[in-house]
């Protein structure tokens, strides 16, 4: 009976708990941080961070320092080895393992050779290599036995992973590992013969619920002859965790059982609809449809509208209508169906029918989530065919209906921007006020100060101008708009703020949530000398376990703020040559970091948000192209985050996320003879063509940096859709009146964050081509 080794390895390789999914910059505006704690609960959870702090001995301080010290020559091929995993660099690590036989060095050299084993999945070959690691493992101890219990369990070998793991939570209470443990120790002993012991120790470590321990414990209560409840636990994985590796297994063990899949309605109907969640169209179809068959009467409506919108989403639009169109049904069930059809007829162009479909919503439904999402995809069908007044319309009406939902803000924002585009500004005057007194977390905020402040300029009352521009400029300091507030700001008259502009707005600002504060923690940068964790996380580091290293700092704090530990995750991920894993975690901790002065956070945190990797390659060729090197680092920041081996589902492919076709054209022209799509994930060859490609479509646009950033997202086609819809005064009306939020987002992030990087690189030569110089207001 092979226990689940799936999850274990997927740990192995990239570890959740330390890391963020790769998500792209592209938040224009990041919200504000949430209110900040009150001091009781602040220094409470200050007194639970120094419960989880573990001091070493002196003596063990000395060996771990030992240790350190004596392995750092190790760091760099285990990285590699741990990365490539090829014949050269096994041998490296061998025969430095050979060198250092005996000491705590080598034991740390067969730990990441036992480690890349277990990723090769060659489970035999890591044994006798963590076996060694044994010997000299000290505080690393729990590492060498999760590791061989992983290994065993791979050969079947469960006599030795209950040996292994016996006791592991009496003896290493403060492993990273004892969670991790309990489906794999479960298993063994049920694999074992011993499955009584499993289901009680199973038992007794069930909560938090997990897939794969529900896995364990079910096959070990089959496994015990309680055939019914071991079914019941399969069932139960199946049907309530259908997005995990082990609802698959679940299955296989029922068929295995002559148990059938089948469950109550509702069992099913749930397993549906988180597949449907999941985005998981094909197999959520699957499952509607045989629902469809057997579901009684009176559910059949409610499956056939979900089997027809799962359908439109699989892009079997045929299917979906013919499904849709069969009947009308009534109450929510209704609503779903005329916003599919609602759908439908957008996809088609069909405007009569998305009218009709609205207006029945209206009668139906008026009230409902299918209402609300209605009324914004009409809103955004009548903005991308340049009918302002009618996008207007609906999307006041979804603000209007649902003044407190997930689109209120954003649809209020966009109605009070068409208003000022379509030039009603007395409108749009009353309309950003209200945006930040309906909306003041919103983040939306930014764009109605710095707007309102233009109709104020426009108005010539420069002292409100210049209080709403130095709102701009403290509170969203680094954001799009605080850094074209504060070039506006310069080119007003020196007129001081009058006691009426300021009575006007002073209630109205003060609405606005303050940005994240920095405490006393985040300024500070010195690790533990004498902390277990950190000391451990060091050796794992020698070791190549960048992702273990992690884990050991999360335990000790990391992650929650900005802390000690939380920048020595950024730096450990540094040194391992990852530059984009240390600014997702920074990203992910520090979530307000945008709103604060540059001198608020100690630097290291701003070199690992805003890095310079590859920095000598990418600054030559910037140079080379004419182009400012921090516009194209904030590109790169943006589209891969530092990640050379980046490739996006729209198959971009490196750093500037290349499509093949227009890497094989730049190849070409640079004369790079043999090139192939692989090498796009080269760095230095990424560069090379990535800098020459946008520097042609800056070119095509005359060197205005907005639209050739607009065109590198979204295409030249749509950039000049998006010029010809209308005349704007600036490059900056231009941005927020970009349809796709999506590339609208993406050109105020890199316009943003090139500033960003200038303010904390000054010395770095700006080329010809600035950021800054193309967005200078002009009088």
């Amino acid at each position: 009976m092979l226990p689940p080794l799936r999850r274990h390895l997927a740990i192995l390789a990239i570890v959740a708990l330390a890391l963020p999914a790769l998500p792209q910059d592209n938040i224009r505006n990041d919200p504000p941080a949430a209110p900040r704690k009150t001091a009781k609960a602040a220094a409470s959870k200050k007194r639970t961070m120094r419960r989880v702090v573990h001091h070493v001995s002196p003596q063990e301080l000395r060996r771990m320092n030992s240790a350190f010290k004596a392995s750092g020559d190790l760091k760099a091929m285990a990285i590699q080895l741990i990365d490539l995993r090829s014949p050269a660099a096994y041998s490296g690590v061998e025969s430095y393992a050979r060198a250092h036989q005996g000491t705590d060095a080598g034991a740390l050299a067969h730990l990441a050779l036992g480690y890349a084993h277990i990723l090769d999945k060659d489970f035999a070959k890591a044994l006798p290599d963590l076996a060694l690691a044994r010997a000299h493992a000290g505080e690393l101890a729990d590492y060498v036995r999760y590791l061989q219990a992983v290994a065993y369990s791979g050969i079947n070998d469960y006599a030795h992973v209950v040996e292994v793991l016996r006791e592991f939570d009496q003896n290493l209470p403060d492993s990273i590992f004892r969670n991790d443990i309990v489906d794999i120790y479960g298993s063994a002993l049920t694999g074992n013969g011993e499955p009584q012991k499993a289901i009680a120790y199973l038992e007794a470590h069930r909560q938090p619920t997990r897939a794969a321990v529900e896995l364990a414990l079910g096959r070990a209560y089959v496994k015990a002859n309680n055939t019914a409840k071991g079914t019941e636990i399969l069932k139960h994985i199946y049907f309530t965790m259908p997005t995990s590796a082990e609802a698959d297994q679940a299955a296989s063990d029922l068929k295995a059982l002559g148990s059938s899949l089948a469950g109550t309605l509702a069992d099913r109907r749930q397993r549906a609809q988180l597949l449907e969640k999941a985005s998981r169209w094909s197999d959520a179809a699957t499952e509607y449809r045989e629902l469809l068959e057997e579901a009684p009467a009176e559910e059949r409506a409610a499956v056939q509208v979900q089997l027809a919108s799962v359908l439109r989403h699989a892009s079997d639009l045929r299917e979906a209508r013919r499904l849709l169109e069969e009947a009308s049904f009534t109450g929510e069930v209704e609503a779903l169906r005329l916003y599919n059809l609602l759908e439908l007829a957008r996809s088609d162009d069909n405007e009569a029918a998305l009218v009709d479909c609205l207006n029945r919503l209206r009668q139906s439904a008026p009230a409902g989530p299918s209402m609300e999402s209605a009324l914004l995809s009409t809103a955004n069908y009548y903005l991308l065919r340049k009918d302002y007044d009618k996008s207007i319309q609906y999307f006041r009406e979804l603000q209007q209906r649902f003044p407190a939902g997930t689109r209120g803000s954003y649809s209020h924002w966009r109605a009070a921007w068409l208003s000022y585009r379509q030039g009603r500004i007395d409108q749009a005057r009353q309309a950003f006020e209200e945006q930040i007194t309906f909306y003041p977390a919103g983040t939306e905020v930014p764009a109605a100060l710095y707007w309102r402040g233009r109709i104020a300029e426009d108005d010539g009352d420069f002292a409100l101008a210049r209080i709403l521009y130095a709102k701009l400029g403290t509170r969203f300091r680094n954001f799009y708009y605080g850094v074209l507030g504060r070039q506006r700001i310069a080119t007003l008259p020196a007129e001081a703020s009058s006691q009426p502009a300021r009575q006007q707005f002073e209630s109205i600002l003060q609405r606005i949530p303050p940005p994240m504060r920095v405490d006393d923690d985040a300024r500070t940068t010195t690790v533990p000398e004498n902390e277990l964790r950190v000391e451990k996380s060091r050796l794992l580091a020698n070791a190549g376990l960048t992702d273990f290293a992690v884990r050991e700092l999360v335990a000790a704090g990391a992650g929650s703020g900005a802390n000690w530990a939380t920048l020595e995750v950024a730096r450990i991920y540094q040194d391992a040559g990852e530059p984009y894993h240390a600014l997702q975690f920074l990203k992910k901790s520090i979530p307000g970091y945008y709103s604060l002065d540059v001198n608020a956070l100690p630097r290291p945190y701003w070199e690992a948000l805003f890095p310079r990797a590859y920095w000598d390659d990418l600054r030559r060729f910037a140079q080379d192209n004419s182009l400012d090197p921090f516009l194209v680092a904030s590109l790169i920041r943006q589209e891969s985050e530092f990640n050379p081996q980046a490739i996006s589902h729209a198959n971009a492919w490196g750093l500037m996320q290349l499509l093949p076709v227009n890497g094989r054209a730049e190849a070409k022209e640079a004369k790079l003879h043999g090139f192939s799509t692989g090498q796009l994930l080269q760095p230095g060859i990424n560069l090379q063509l990535g800098t020459h490609y946008f520097k042609k479509t800056l070119d095509e646009y005359g060197g205005q940096v907005e639209y050739a950033l607009a065109a590198y997202n979204a295409g030249n086609n749509r950039v000049a859709d998006w010029r010809a819809a209308g005349k704007y005064r600036d490059m900056a009306e231009f941005v927020e009146s970009i349809p796709f939020t999506e590339t609208r987002d993406y050109v105020q992030a890199i316009v943003r964050n090139t500033q960003v990087y200038r303010q904390l690189y000054p010395a770095e030569p700006a080329s010809a081509q600035s950021v800054a110089e193309t967005n200078t207001p002009k009088k």
